[in-house]
């Protein structure tokens, strides 16, 4: 059954113009749980189930199909993640929901639905290299939209291990980190080495040839030496920022 600060919130956006009759006639008849559009079926019951509500993938997308499934998700008092935002939807998702975040290298668009509470957890991303940034900030905006204190670190490759020790100290308190890098991807394995905290490692598709659009870095993070490394998938930024969020969460609770 649809609660009273999901109808209100969408009795509100209808007021203005954001909304139309036939999206707040199916929030009512779905019951909030399930919010039918066409081209998705928006999971409305994710926030209950897992916490966090359903976060939309902007990926092969149109622009249209992005901005009606955020005003819907706005619509039902949920906060509002798209990743992988093409850059054709930017205009017309911040149109149709001007108070969103749109961070153009990370290519995420985030609007929360009231007023964020006080972070908890730490979560702390380095990236070997700059080119890593796109998918290190995604990370970042993941794990800040999950409510953790997120800091980003660039540029610490392994390359000049001097640069990696400068910043150890900034590491000692976080419950997570999430190390991000292409080429050789040997950073996170040292890393895993020198902190006492979960390392989330994410391959990226950077590299000349033999890397193989992140696939030499994949491989090497997923034999790395270190006990507390896991590996996500290439370029899969979201995911890491994600669980390194998940685990700072809980401990702070």
């Amino acid at each position: 059954m649809i609660d009273r600060h999901q109808l209100l919130e969408a009795l509100e956006q209808f007021r203005s113009g954001t909304l139309d009759a036939a999206a707040v006639l199916g929030l009512v008849e779905s019951g909030g749980n399930t919010a039918e559009l066409g081209y998705a079926r928006l999971d409305l019951a994710r926030q209950a189930r897992c916490g966090f509500p359903e976060v939309i993938l902007g990926q092969g997308k149109t622009a249209e199909w992005i901005v009606g499934t955020a005003t819907r998700l706005n619509a039902a008092g949920q906060n509002c993640l798209v990743t992988r935002l093409p850059s054709d939807a930017a205009g017309p998702l911040l149109e149709a929901l001007p108070l969103g975040e749109h961070d153009s290298v990370a290519r995420t668009f985030w609007l929360p639905a009231g007023q964020p509470n006080s972070p908890v957890g730490r979560v702390v991303i380095l990236t070997a290299g700059t080119g890593d940034l796109p998918v290190a900030r995604e990370a970042l905006v993941t794990a800040q939209a999950l409510g953790t204190s997120a800091e980003l670190i660039a540029d610490v490759g392994v390359a000049g291990l001097h640069r990696l020790i400068a910043v150890l100290p900034r590491l000692t308190d976080a419950d997570a980190v999430v190390v991000v890098a292409g080429m050789d991807g040997a950073l996170p394995s040292v890393v895993g080495g020198l902190v006492a905290c979960p390392v989330f490692a994410v391959p990226t598709s950077l590299g000349y040839g033999a890397s193989f659009q992140g696939m030499a870095a994949l491989l090497t993070m997923l034999n790395a030496c270190s006990a507390g490394v896991a590996v996500v998938n290439i370029d899969g930024g979201f995911k890491g920022g994600y669980l390194a969020a998940l685990v700072a969460t809980r401990r702070s609770r």
